[in-house]
């Protein structure tokens, strides 16, 4: 049966596990879908979204996991991408739950509202500036980081650094940073991109 990822091909969070399929080299039906497009609702009336959300890992038994930094988490088992020393894997995780917890709430949050029509009307110049402040801030907390270090967690990319390129590589385009006060960010974002087995946004499996 092999494995299934159903995905929304614009999504930061979806990019994350196609992403870590495209390091690890493991074959997997693609299956894509957008906002407000049949198939989503179609995969919503079927209960195919355990959390009602994108992405979900279909496994070899029919087994559905949701929640993007837990794909990775499971994917990456057993390889180099989750580190085996206890210390270093519960760093990685503490970047990946800020990730989700602060991070994609205002750097992603941005960018939807400023690329998604449906989302438009909630885009306005008070938010847009709020968003702005406070995604910064978070760009500062990766700069003071990664000023030192080549990576966010540890010596080596983890998973941890996947989960934060997926959303920061789009902050200029999509959400409308400046990334020009942030060197050592830009400079990591080089380097995840060089890294061997890299696949971009728009690179969707056909």
């Amino acid at each position: 049966m092999g494995l299934t990822l159903y995905s929304m091909p614009s999504s930061g969070n979806s990019y994350k596990a196609r992403l870590l399929l495209a390091h690890l080299g493991l074959p997997y039906t693609h299956v894509g879908m957008e906002y407000l497009t049949p198939e989503l609702d179609a995969a919503h009336g079927a209960g195919t979204l355990p959390f009602a959300k994108l992405p979900v890992l279909e496994l070899d038994d029919g087994t559905r996991l949701p929640e993007s930094n837990a794909i990775l988490c499971y994917l990456a088992e057993g390889t180099d991408w989750l580190p085996a020393d206890r210390l270093d894997r519960a760093r990685a995780l503490a970047w990946m739950f800020w990730e989700q917890n602060q991070h994609e709430g205002v750097i992603a949050v941005r960018a939807a509202l400023l690329t998604y029509p449906h989302r438009a009307h909630l885009a306005t110049p008070e938010r847009l500036a709020e968003l702005l402040d406070r995604g910064n801030a978070l760009l500062a907390i990766m700069e003071r980081r990664l000023a030192g270090h080549d990576w966010i967690a540890t010596q080596a990319p983890t998973v941890a650094d996947l989960s934060l390129y997926a959303y920061t590589h789009s902050a200029e385009e999509k959400g409308g940073f400046d990334l020009g006060p942030f060197p050592a960010v830009r400079a990591w974002l080089d380097r995840v991109a060089r890294l061997p087995g890299h696949v971009g946004l728009t690179d969707i499996p056909a």
